[in-house]
């Protein structure tokens, strides 16, 4: 599976952009989905996670009500919406998928990695 993200951009806080993901050479349907992020200087962190089953969701508190992750399998796609954006979600993000049942939160229960997507949002 490869993986392509994109969708970053420069926006002002409490604005919002959504970042797209698809795959190639195999499709999401199987696999769980999550969106990871990592700022200057920090470790690489879960944002968001959607199991391949049930289509049940995770999220990492400081994004809660905020965030929105959703999947197309029909077009191998997978989202995040991000509404009322601070300057502390200044990030690179990738989309990740799993070959693990449930919304996986942590690095190692991801098999496949895009590269990033720059996300800036302005005080």
């Amino acid at each position: 599976v490869q993986l392509q993200a994109s969708g970053g951009g420069l926006v002002q806080a409490g604005g919002f952009l959504r970042l797209s993901c698809v795959a190639s050479k195999r499709p999401f349907g199987s696999f769980a989905v999550g969106w990871f992020r990592q700022a200057p200087g920090k470790e690489r962190e879960f944002v968001a996670a959607m199991n391949w089953g049930d289509d049940s969701t995770a999220y990492t508190d400081s994004v809660m009500d905020r965030f929105t992750i959703s999947r197309d399998d029909a077009k191998n796609m997978v989202y995040l919406q991000m509404n009322s954006l601070k300057p502390e979600d200044t990030a690179v993000y990738y989309c990740a998928a799993a070959h693990s049942i449930g919304a996986p939160r942590t690095i190692l229960e991801y098999d496949y990695w895009s590269q990033g997507t720059q996300v800036t949002v302005s005080s």
